[in-house]
């Protein structure tokens, strides 16, 4: 069998070398191969993630793309295999499957203005792609990300957010706050106006519940950026990562084999379909 398609099929054993706990229901995992290199990613990819006597789920790799030494991902509890993860210690073993899917195409966003929108968890698939961005920050105009979450304690990575904002345009809203919170109360959707973005010339990336990407794009769409430099990462629940067990098949994609991550022009029909 090939590397190609063993990597595919086969999970590789990994082992978890560090872990950090982002809020009260998202941990982050360091993980290194215990044999071999570790597989080089794009911004935006995903891998299956094997927890061995209970199952196997795709999670976005959150780490820098610059460095695939580790690989690192963000996992939010939210069922049996993810709860399984967000227990695991150090020195424990997990299998990987990947990388999988399309990533950002933030190449195509060079010398021009940026805008990443990450709604509660779907910053994690978008963390890579601002590693990226920030490596090259020279190269591009002004670059802001734009974060909503449920509550201040639901914030992820607010260290990093901080870190961020020397370089680029940070904006962190959240749904309901406490007396303490000083920052903005309210959805993302009320936040894209006051980017002073040159529009034309802008690229969105977006991944968050579709509700939220569904609005921000018709922000953006409304204060002129093009629709074929909007992308999002939509979620489905995949299986194969391999776009043939039909699992994650929204309309005509599979989302697996020809996704996550879409050029806005290709799912806006999709987006018009009641319950699909």
């Amino acid at each position: 069998m090939g590397a190609t398609a063993e990597r595919a099929l086969w999970p590789r054993p990994y082992r978890v070398v560090r872990t950090a706990r982002e809020t009260h229901d998202v941990v982050t995992l360091a993980l290194e191969p215990m044999t071999g290199a570790p597989a080089s990613f794009g911004p935006g990819q995903f891998n299956m993630l094997y927890v061995f006597g209970v199952g196997e789920v795709p999670i976005s790799i959150s780490g820098d793309p610059a460095h695939p030494e580790q690989t690192i991902h963000t996992i939010r509890d939210v069922g049996a295999v993810t709860r399984a993860l967000c227990a695991v210690e150090p020195g424990a073993i997990v299998g990987v499957r990947g990388p999988f899917g399309t990533p950002w195409p933030v190449g195509r966003a060079l010398g021009g203005d940026v805008v990443f929108v990450g709604g509660g968890i779907g910053l994690a698939p978008l963390r890579s792609a601002i590693y990226w961005v920030l490596a090259r920050r020279h190269e591009f105009g002004r670059v802001a990300v734009v974060v909503g979450a449920r509550t201040p304690e639901d914030v992820v990575f607010s260290a990093e957010l901080a870190g961020w904002a020397r370089d680029l345009a940070v904006e962190v809203t959240v749904d309901r706050a406490g007396p303490s919170w000083h920052g903005h109360v309210g959805v993302v959707t009320k936040r894209l106006p006051y980017l002073a973005l040159e529009a034309d010339d802008a690229h969105a990336f977006l991944c968050g519940p579709e509700i939220m990407m569904r609005f921000s794009v018709e922000e953006l769409l409304a204060a002129g950026v093009p629709e074929g430099a909007i992308h999002v990462s939509l979620e489905r629940n995949m299986k194969c990562a391999v776009g043939v067990c039909g699992h994650c098949q929204l309309g005509t994609e599979l989302l697996c084999a020809t996704g996550p991550v879409y050029a806005y022009p290709r799912i806006a029909r999709l987006w018009t379909v009641r319950a699909l």
